[in-house]
């Protein structure tokens, strides 16, 4: 949603529809962030397994928003504590860990309690290095 916001024209009959979406996402992403910074594996679930790729997206997500002033400054102490809470998963050899493998849809929460974790899966590392880059813009 952040990078349609960015790119899509703001007289765009849509974009205050993707705003206000987008928005609603951020603030309900904010109750399920952890003490540490992330989020887990399965959003609601706080005893499921911190997972990198969605923290990373989600904070990438955050760090735009604030950037562009869409969204407040709470946001931008959820983002850092989410960037700080990512960097404890990068090993020396810049690999992501606690990555889930790709998941498909299923009615069925042990399936996705059973997804396996990864290091190094791209799908990890390429939010990770989103949040790096809006860092740096």
């Amino acid at each position: 949603m952040v990078e349609l916001l960015r790119n899509l024209p703001k007289d765009n009959p849509q974009w205050e529809r993707i705003m206000n979406g987008y928005r609603k996402m951020m603030a309900t992403l904010l109750h399920y962030q952890d003490e540490n910074g992330m989020w887990h594996q399965l959003i609601d679930k706080q005893d499921v397994w911190p997972e990198t790729s969605c923290t990373a997206m989600f904070t990438f997500a955050m760090i735009t928003g604030v950037k562009y002033c869409w969204l407040s400054k709470e946001y931008g102490i959820a983002a850092k504590k989410g960037w700080f809470g990512l960097t404890k998963y990068i090993d020396e050899n810049a690999n992501v860990h606690e990555v889930c493998e790709g998941t498909n849809k299923k009615n069925d929460l042990h399936y996705y309690l059973n997804r396996r974790r990864r290091t190094g899966d791209l799908h990890g590392q390429a939010p990770v290095l989103w949040c790096a880059s809006a860092l740096l813009r």
